[in-house]
């Protein structure tokens, strides 16, 4: 299984990638908190993108690009990847294409969990990740267990998470992210689906959707509420 998960900030797609994660055994590649663990390190991409980040703003396409080929390469990235935050533009996705032409690992499907904006900013205010494990959590729909989410949880809220920042981040989505929608779909990747809805059910209409093409006769798959 080789997916990408598409999506506004905050429609829940680290939480649903930990989940495939959990039931597939394939790592989710994450560009987001790949480029955390540099700021963290304080390494000279670290210390470039941290400013970029805080802004809300995109990283440049060659650095994004460079992360991924790298992690594509570990082993543990051979059965199957989920791609989470990443292609976010169309020039992207066009290196995407590229690079996994190269390694021989063609996407399966495209996954894009939609849900209103006007429900958005309580959902990405709310969300906390465990400095300690990397798990990432929402106090409001996806809280971490009461015994913790590790030895040592650490929960700590990401600055581009806070609400002065969402509207500055769906804006940069709407120019520039959402064109992929369209472009995934001339391909005949894109899968939809209805991400607003508890965890458990969003999990069960992802799994829905990633259903091999030719087995129920559907290339797009939209999820109906109740």
């Amino acid at each position: 299984m080789r997916i990408v998960l598409l999506g506004a900030p905050g429609s829940g797609k680290g939480t649903q990638s930990q989940r495939l994660v959990e039931r597939h055994g394939i790592p989710q590649v994450s560009t987001g908190d790949l480029l955390r663990a540099a700021v963290k390190a304080g390494t000279p991409l670290g210390v470039h993108a941290k400013a970029i980040m805080d802004a809300g703003k995109l990283v440049d396409d060659a650095t994004m690009l460079g992360i991924i080929r790298e992690r594509l390469g570990e082993a543990d990235a051979r059965q199957g990847f989920i791609l989470d935050g990443f292609p976010r533009t169309l020039a992207q996705a066009a290196g995407l294409e590229q690079l996994l032409q190269a390694l021989g690992t063609p996407l399966d499907a495209v996954v894009l969990m939609e849900v209103d904006y006007d429900k958005l900013v309580k959902r990405i205010s709310g969300r906390r990740s465990c400095t300690n494990c990397g798990r990432v959590f929402n106090i409001h729909t996806a809280p971490p267990p009461p015994e913790g989410c590790c030895a040592a949880p650490q929960l700590v809220q990401r600055p581009d998470d806070k609400e002065e920042t969402v509207a500055k981040r769906l804006k940069v989505y709407d120019e520039q992210t959402k064109p992929l929608v369209e472009h995934y779909a001339a391909l005949g990747l894109l899968r939809m689906i209805d991400a607003d809805a508890g965890v458990d059910e969003v999990t069960n209409r992802l799994e829905a959707s990633l259903v091999p093409r030719g087995s129920e006769g559907i290339d797009v798959v939209e999820s109906v509420q109740g």
